[in-house]
């Protein structure tokens, strides 16, 4: 219980210095800026990885699969790069919310920063959740891997040119019935008085729809991560630290998405695989190592085709 209270925190401390001191004023994040704080993150959570062989190997938390600490070690990296890996599509997403509701640079950071915090919160209940059913019921794993494989075939199959537009989703009608909606910005202000009606602007619209796009990507990298281990800690702060670096992430690839169009089939790959690893996991078992050159060959092709495609593009 003490490693959970204090790794939860630490999270907070990250949080409020990030918000507090770091982006105390709002501004237009820059390249540079971006690059440095996505360094920083995941020099961090890869740092963490040492206190996760240092925890299973004095036993500060339930090893509720008896892990050896090196095993542990494996496993909380594994999971950090496949929510790493899952999130790129989620970036993408947020790009075009706020691309759809003309969301100022100089505000994002601060829409993302409230994103995490919700983020957060719904991925614990939704990781305990999903603890509890593998624990409870052995066959549900088998329901976890075909959704992803399935999930899987949807990504590839899916068109390149399917536009997807947040003012048509059903949260965004949901919201306009339940509160009144401005399209005008009050600097960082979520909601404004107009005519002495509380109204939400279009920073406030743009988090809610961020929140319930990450419970929906959240269905796909949570089963990923639980066909890894099915360790509470593990799930957890491998996720919420990739969550954690998925901010300074957006600023750094946002505007380079396209560069990277086949990282698209590298998700496929890695989901494709997770998939046939939960179905096999009572018959067959896949050493982690395994699981972490699948996932780090099919993240260094796409980039490497991506890349050799816009080389011979501007040839």
């Amino acid at each position: 219980m003490i490693v959970w209270i204090s790794f939860i925190v630490l999270i907070v401390i990250f949080l409020a210095l990030d918000l507090g001191v770091f982006n105390k004023n709002p501004h237009e994040i820059t390249n540079k800026e971006a690059s440095v704080w996505t360094a920083i993150w995941v020099s961090t959570a890869l740092l963490f990885s040492l206190v996760v062989f240092f925890i299973f190997k004095h036993d500060w938390v339930d090893n509720v699969d008896n892990l050896t600490p090196t095993s542990a070690l494996m496993k909380y990296i594994t999971g950090y790069l496949i929510e790493l890996s899952l999130s790129v599509d989620n970036i993408f997403v947020i790009a075009v919310i706020f691309t759809s509701f003309k969301i100022p640079k100089i505000y994002q950071h601060r829409v993302l920063f409230w994103g995490i915090i919700g983020a957060i919160v719904f991925r614990a209940l939704m990781i305990l959740f999903g603890v509890f059913l593998i624990k409870k019921f052995d066959w549900i794993i088998y329901v976890f891997g075909v959704f992803l494989i399935y999930t899987a075939i949807k990504l590839a199959i899916e068109k390149e040119d399917d536009a997807y537009d947040p003012r048509n989703s059903f949260v965004y009608k949901t919201i306009r019935k339940i509160i009144p909606v401005t399209t005008h910005m009050n600097s960082e202000h979520f909601f404004i008085r107009k005519k002495h009606l509380l109204v939400a602007t279009p920073l406030f619209i743009a988090l809610i729809i961020i929140e319930f796009t990450d419970i929906l990507f959240a269905l796909d990298s949570i089963p990923a991560i639980l066909a890894i281990t099915s360790d509470p800690f593990l799930v957890f702060s491998s996720n919420i630290m990739a969550i954690l670096g998925l901010r300074s992430m957006y600023f750094f690839l946002a505007n380079m998405l396209e560069r990277f169009g086949y990282l698209k089939y590298s998700l496929v790959v890695i989901l494709s695989f997770v998939g046939v690893k939960m179905i096999l996991s009572h018959h067959v078992e896949i050493p982690e190592w395994l699981s972490l050159t699948v996932i780090g060959a099919s993240l260094g092709a796409g980039i490497w085709f991506s890349l050799h495609k816009e080389k011979k593009e501007k040839i």
